[in-house]
């Protein structure tokens, strides 16, 4: 490969792109230190707890952790870079970061971490944990977590974003693009968040409800890649006119990322419904073990209640 005629400017100049080239590191800071804090504020509610001799199940830390590094592999290595002028490496950041990390971060239940690990502030007195439980029970969740908000977010964030000529003025500048990726995620977690449940928040709709939900946004994000795969001419400006050094086509790579999305629909859904089966499932059992411990102790008083109602009969036929 020749390396001649690169500039400084790397992101006019990148060579073509391969799956090592683009998992190298190239750190975005806002993400860098936003992902340190979330292992680190994490890992301090974990050892508090720990300390005071509370479990934690190592299945939610390992969910975290694994959805803090899926922020981290898309957006701080050279796939951010590769991502400004490639339409399918950025569809790949945007899937993972908007469906895949809010899924391994939600099962992670960093609020019913923080909630047990922060101390509380003492009579009268707001603390971190109290300023949380007012925003969990706040108006403002109740509205951000409701399905009449979250479904047609989801599926603003793919429509109003690429179609409309918002999407190449924040890719125009660094600030813009951080912006966007913080959007991704942050709609991913509102939408998720009821759905998977772990956490308390305002809206626990029942098991059929959170399917629905799930479903609902699904053809959406389905049609969207395929619109992108049919399209005739580029739709997005920005990815428009690819750097010649990177060899590609730029309706081929619109295809490709309209597959992308496409594809990408289909895996959350899966993984949150095999999490949603797993807790309804486990909900029926401790139902069922609950209505046989009431039985067990029904059954004892109406056994006595039985053998005392023999025991009246034979004195009075005595």
């Amino acid at each position: 490969m020749d390396h001649s005629g690169h500039g400084t400017h790397m992101d006019m100049d990148l060579p073509p792109f391969t799956l090592g080239r683009g998992l190298e590191l190239s750190f975005d800071p806002f993400f860098l230190v936003g992902c340190l804090l979330a292992l680190g504020l994490y890992g301090w509610g974990v050892v508090r707890l720990r300390r005071r001799g509370d479990t934690w199940s190592w299945g939610r830390v390992t969910a975290w952790t694994t959805g803090v590094l899926s922020v981290a592999l898309v957006m701080c290595t050279k796939l951010n870079d590769y991502g400004m002028v490639l339409f399918s490496v950025h569809m790949v950041q945007h899937m993972v970061i908007s469906m895949l990390s809010p899924i391994l971060l939600l099962l992670g239940a960093p609020m019913t971490l923080a909630l047990r690990a922060l101390p509380p502030a003492g009579r009268g007195r707001k603390g971190p944990r109290e300023l949380l439980l007012a925003l969990l029970h706040s108006r403002y969740m109740r509205i951000v977590t409701h399905a009449a908000f979250t479904i047609p977010m989801f599926i603003a964030s793919l429509y109003a974003l690429y179609f409309t000529p918002l999407f190449d003025f924040l890719m125009g500048s660094k600030p813009g693009h951080i912006a966007m990726m913080v959007h991704f995620l942050m709609v991913g977690l509102v939408f998720f968040w009821p759905i998977m449940g772990v956490d308390p928040g305002p809206h626990r709709p029942g098991y059929v409800m959170r399917m629905l939900e799930l479903f609902a946004g699904m053809p959406f994000h389905a049609f969207f890649g395929i619109a992108l795969m049919m399209a005739s001419e580029p739709l997005i400006g920005t990815y428009a006119n690819p750097p010649a050094s990177l060899g590609v086509d730029a309706l081929d790579d619109q295809q490709w990322a309209g597959g992308i999305a496409w594809a990408f629909s289909e895996i959350p859904s899966v993984l949150v419904l095999i999490a949603l089966i797993y807790q309804w499932y486990h909900s029926e059992q401790r139902t069922a073990r609950r209505a046989d411990r009431a039985a067990d102790r029904n059954g004892d008083r109406e056994l006595e209640e039985y053998n005392a109602y023999l025991a009246s009969l034979q004195a009075r036929s005595r």
